[in-house]
């Protein structure tokens, strides 16, 4: 229980000090006219208030990312427990806010245009290609788990084709229709409801009624019984509920919608934070519910999967209630995942275009190969699809990291601020895809990978810091 209230208590803390550094480094600038303001269509500029603004921040980062993430993840042992917490304070939180901050100074330019500014024109055209298919294998992921769970609840007629026509004709309305009709009213209340289930375990575990086996004592080693050492697939296993790059696609959508640059730290790092908390939760309430990492494990293989953990858990701990959420928070998290970034998908495209998007006609000239692309990968194998999901995700939040670090050194920034993250998920990324094994990736030795992995970390370093070198001396020579 006290490493737990360490965990909870350092997350907080790190919001008010950490995420106070942040803002000042990059500089809020609270006269400043946001994009909501400046650029309002009624369709994506859009201003919303403040508090609906971050419970749809909240939801399209989170989905189910920080609950099955966090349950997968802490198969690994009390590290993870750390990294949610070093990694949602100094990576994913600082990821988000800065992506944010950059487009909110751009006019709400999606992801690939911001990275485009700061990496080049041959980034930016990789940066639109991966983004969009990672955000099209969202979509298809989270319309066929619904589905088939809503199968299984509803009468023989309402089969997984049934109810995958209806989320995909949800998807198509939440996609096109503005931002304000769909979106802007169902978010807030399914956002509330994936935090008070997670506030319902946490009163839980404080009433000290169940036994929190951290593991702490008997070390940080790896307690995966694959075999898998913790670097580096716990940082791609634990995603949402510390770092992602996912979460750097879907923020230009509420910078559309901020009415002040002074929300951006509340919204965009606040809403990490949370969902780190979330993630913390699941993680010691599932080693709670279980009695440990043996009995997690275990559990894990009599049910193949995280969703019966989820589900028992909650009619456990919290009652019909709890049962209640956690149904809606299993089905309709990955649902309001899905829609927002398929809504995300089509931004990007149009921006790469310059396609105006307040005419429903272009929204949807835009959306239809979006959805047949959708429609496409929904008949791959689930499992296929998320594992180049996972590493795809933590790829663009390597990449967006380093247009963050660009951007600040160029404005005279202290650049460290995403430097460190920057680098650190390098080395995880690159070590990941040449150690994990084939399919995935290229089964190499984990010496070597690992290796590999620091060399790579190490020269993209080594290139911005000369990069950054070349542009001071040149500075100088032209102010003497």
């Amino acid at each position: 229980m006290t490493a737990f209230l360490i965990a909870l208590a350092t997350l907080i803390g790190g919001y008010f000090v950490y995420g106070l550094v942040a803002e000042r480094i990059f500089g809020v600038d609270p006269a400043r006219t946001t994009p909501a303001v400046r650029r309002a269509d009624g369709v994506d500029y859009v201003a919303l208030a403040p508090w609906r603004v971050f419970l749809i921040q909240f939801l399209n980062i989170a989905g189910l990312g920080p609950i099955f993430g966090a349950v997968m993840g802490v198969m690994y042992g009390p590290a993870a427990f750390i990294w949610i917490v070093a990694g949602t304070i100094f990576g994913g939180a600082v990821h988000d806010f800065v992506s944010a901050m950059m487009s909110l100074r751009h006019d709400g330019e999606s992801l690939p245009e911001l990275v485009g500014r700061e990496l080049g024109p041959a980034v930016k055209q990789m940066m639109r290609v991966v983004s969009v298919v990672l955000l099209v294998l969202v979509g298809a992921v989270f319309i066929v788990t619904p589905a088939g769970l809503l199968s299984g609840m509803t009468p023989d007629w309402a089969d997984t084709l049934f109810w995958t026509a209806v989320i995909f004709l949800y998807y198509a309305l939440a996609t096109v229709l503005p931002v304000d009709k769909l979106i802007g009213r169902l978010y807030p209340v399914f956002g509330f409801a994936l935090l008070f289930m997670a506030g319902g375990l946490l009163a839980v575990l404080l009433s000290g009624s169940s036994a929190i086996p951290d593991g702490f004592t008997e070390g940080l080693h790896s307690r995966s019984e694959s075999g898998h050492p913790i670097f580096p697939m716990m940082f791609v296993s634990i995603a949402c509920g510390a770092i992602s790059g996912f979460h750097a696609t879907q923020s230009p959508m509420m910078a559309r919608c901020l009415v002040n640059e002074r929300l951006a730290r509340p919204i965009f790092y606040g809403a990490m934070v949370a969902e780190g908390i979330v993630a913390l939760v699941w993680a010691a309430a599932a080693i709670s519910f279980t009695g440990g990492y043996e009995g997690l494990h275990e559990y894990m293989s009599a049910h193949a999967g995280a969703g019966a953990l989820v589900h028992e858990l909650s009619v456990d701990r919290l009652g019909a209630l709890g049962g209640f959420l956690a149904l809606l928070g299993v089905i309709a998290a990955p649902i309001t995942t899905g829609d927002t970034a398929l809504r995300s998908a089509r931004l990007i495209i149009a921006d790469a275009a310059k396609i105006n998007q307040k005419s429903i006609v272009r929204r949807l000239a835009v959306c239809v190969p979006v959805f047949g692309a959708t429609a496409a990968l929904m008949m791959i194998d689930f499992n296929t699809l998320w594992r180049y999901f996972a590493w795809t995700n933590q790829m663009l939040a390597a990449c967006t990291l380093w247009a963050c670090t660009v951007y600040l050194a160029r404005k005279g920034k202290a650049y460290a601020l995403t430097l460190v993250p920057a680098a650190f998920m390098t080395s995880v990324v690159v070590s990941y895809i040449l150690y994990a094994p084939s399919p995935e990736g290229f089964g190499l030795p984990w010496g070597l990978s690992a290796g590999l992995g620091a060399g790579a970390s190490a020269a993209c370093t080594a290139a911005f810091l000369t990069r950054r070198g070349k542009e001071r001396k040149t500075t100088a020579e032209i102010t003497d």
